[in-house]
């Protein structure tokens, strides 16, 4: 009993590295905006994964090369979606336009197997309510719709009136948990020292107290403290 478990227990974990290893080779990208192609790959994988983690003692070698044979052509195919276009709209499909100058197009709806309902409810997850207000909206190839409002109905922007504006970059991460990222301070003109003035001018006497700090563009630091109470039953917000 304990020789199956211990063998379960070394090839799971082979397994998840292997595994590991070789999503980190297939790319970021199957994880952020997943495609056919991507659930696809992933489904596929996964089940792979488990037959190399419980499968017959002796499927093992199998299993793993398998995965690996696997993830060589996820790579392959996806070098080849980059490279060529025709291939692109073979693997993932291209995007479908729903709404096209204010109407929609019920073949594309259709096609895609999109409800007035369905369409509705994506709408109104871009704060759309009202479909006359838009002037496209395109299925993209990963589920999500994206939406271009009319004209009349799109925001004002500070160059549609004439505004001057200032660049604002990237927050730094100066400190996490208490701990001072030096390689970010490093990156800024700022010392600790700098550092600790600031907190002090914020009441705050010790690094460790603070559960994370950045630092803008505009050299303003914004702070927040470590929670020195439990949370009580409602105290952030309806549970």
């Amino acid at each position: 009993m304990w020789t199956a478990f211990i063998n379960i227990f070394l090839r799971t974990i082979g397994a998840y590295l292997l595994l590991l290893l070789l999503t980190r080779l297939m790319g970021r990208k199957l994880i952020s905006q997943m495609t056919f192609f991507d659930f696809t790959v992933g489904i596929t994988a996964g089940t792979i994964t488990g037959v190399v983690a419980l499968g017959d003692i002796n499927s093992f070698p199998y299993s793993a090369a398998a995965l690996i044979i696997f993830a060589l052509l996820a790579i392959a195919s996806s070098y080849l979606h980059i490279k060529s276009f025709n291939a692109r709209k073979v693997l993932n499909s291209e995007p479908v336009v729903l709404i096209s100058q204010g109407q929609m197009v019920e073949e594309n709806m259709k096609k895609c197997r999109v409800t007035i309902n369905e369409l509705m409810m994506l709408l109104r997850e871009k704060s759309v309510f009202n479909a006359a207000e838009v002037e496209f909206a395109i299925l993209e190839t990963d589920g999500i719709l994206s939406v271009l409002p009319k004209s009349e109905k799109q925001p004002l922007t500070p160059s549609d009136m004439k505004i001057t504006t200032y660049y604002k970059g990237l927050s730094k991460d100066i400190i996490i948990d208490g701990k001072l990222m030096n390689e970010n301070l490093d990156d800024t003109k700022f010392t600790v020292q700098w550092i600790e003035e600031q907190l002090k001018k914020q009441g705050i006497m010790n690094i460790s107290d603070v559960f994370y700090a950045g630092l803008d563009s505009s050299n303003n630091l914004y702070v927040s403290l470590k929670s020195s109470t439990n949370e009580k039953h409602g105290m952030y917000g309806i549970e």
